[in-house]
C-alpha cells in the first residue's frame, strides 16, 4: 500500500518533538581573572561565548583574616586599582551573563573555624560583592549575581553555613546565586556536606585533575549520573580545562567532547552545560568556539 505523505507529517513533527526534547541545550561557563593576558572583562563577556563569569579569585579569607581578591596581573586591589571593573561587570551583565565572585581557588589561605566566623564572611561578602554597603568595595559599586565556592583546602567545616548565611539574603531583593566547583571524586571531600543542603543553583563538577573519574578512565558517566542524581542542585556543568596546558590531566578534545561525551550526559534533566578553566586557556585553543553549537 503507498504511504499517504500527508498523514506522515505528524508523526515527523513527533519524532522531531522527541529529540528536541530529549537534548537540553546548556551554556559555557568560564573563569577569569588569574592572567593578565586573558583580555579584560568587558571583552570576555563581548565575546558572546560565555553564558556565566567566575571571576577568580578571593582567596583569603575566614579564621580572623583581612579577605583579600587577587586578580594576577589585571590590577593591584592595595591601590583600589580593581575598582574600574565595575563598569565592565555592569556591561556583562547588561548582555544576560551572570558574574560570579569565585572564593577559595587552588592556592590560597581560607578557612572557617566556626558558624560565627562563616557569618561574619557571608556579612563581609555581601557588604563589598552584593547588595550591602561598604566604602571599601573591591570592585566598585557593581552589584555582583553571587558566590562560587572554588574550596578545594582549608577545613571540610561550615560550608554548609556559609551557603546558608549567603542565601538568606536573596530575602532582601536581588537573588544571590550559589555556585561550586566540587572535584569529581563523590562526593566532594570539602564540600560534601554543603552541597545536600539544596541551596545551590549551579554546580560545574572539575571533571580534570582526577584520573578516577575523568574521560581517560571511562568512568565520566557514572560519576556525572551520580552527581546529577545525588546531589539536589538546578543544574550541572561538566568542568575541564580549556587547553592541555590548562590542567596535569583531563583534557578532553572537543570532537570527542561534541560527539561522544556531550551526547550521553545531554539527556540528563539537570544539564546545564560546560564549564572551562580558563579564559587565558581558551584563547590559546579557541575551545570554546569549537564546542559551543554542541553545548
Amino acid at each position: 500500500m503507498a504511504s499517504n505523505p500527508s498523514s506522515s507529517i505528524p508523526f515527523l513533527l513527533s519524532v522531531i518533538l522527541i529529540l528536541v526534547v530529549g537534548t537540553n541545550a546548556g551554556g559555557i561557563a568560564i573563569y577569569w581573572g588569574q592572567n593578565g593576558n586573558e583580555g579584560t572583562l568587558a571583552q570576555t563577556c563581548a565575546t558572546g561565548k560565555y553564558a556565566f563569569v567566575n571571576i577568580a579569585f578571593l582567596p583569603t579569607f575566614g579564621n580572623g583574616q583581612k579577605p583579600q581578591i587577587n586578580l594576577a596581573g589585571h590590577c593591584d586591589p592595595t591601590t583600589n586599582g580593581c575598582t574600574r571593573f565595575s563598569s565592565e561587570i555592569q556591561s556583562c551583565q547588561s548582555r544576560g551573563i551572570k558574574v560570579m565572585l569565585s572564593i577559595g581557588g587552588g592556592a590560597g589561605s581560607y578557612y572557617l573555624s566556626s558558624t560565627d566566623d562563616a557569618r561574619q564572611v557571608a556579612t563581609y561578602l555581601w557588604n563589598n560583592f552584593l547588595g550591602g554597603q561598604s566604602s571599601s568595595r573591591p570592585l566598585g559599586a557593581a552589584v555582583l549575581d553571587g558566590i562560587d565556592f572554588d574550596i578545594e583546602g582549608g577545613t571540610t567545616q561550615h560550608w554548609d553555613e556559609l551557603a546558608s548565611f549567603l542565601s538568606q539574603y536573596s530575602k532582601q531583593g536581588k537573588k544571590v546565586y550559589l555556585t561550586a566547583a566540587p572535584q569529581c571524586p563523590f562526593p566532594d571531600a570539602y564540600m560534601g556536606a554543603a552541597l545536600k543542603t539544596g541551596l545551590f543553583d549551579y554546580v560545574w563538577v572539575q571533571f580534570y585533575n582526577n584520573p578516577p573519574c575523568q574521560y581517560s578512565s571511562g568512568n565520566l558517566v557514572k560519576y556525572w549520573n551520580q552527581w546529577t542524581t545525588s546531589i539536589p542542585a538546578t543544574n550541572f556543568f561538566l568542568g575541564l580545562p580549556a587547553s592541555p596546558n590548562a590542567a596535569g590531566s583531563g583534557f578532553i578534545p572537543a570532537a570527542d567532547l561534541t560527539s561522544k561525551v556531550l551526547p550521553a550526559i545531554k539527556g540528563s534533566a539537570k544539564y546545564g552545560g560546560v564549564m572551562l578553566w580558563s579564559k587565558y586557556y581558551d584563547d590559546q585553543t579557541g575551545y570554546s568556539s569549537s564546542i559551543k553549537s554542541s553545548v
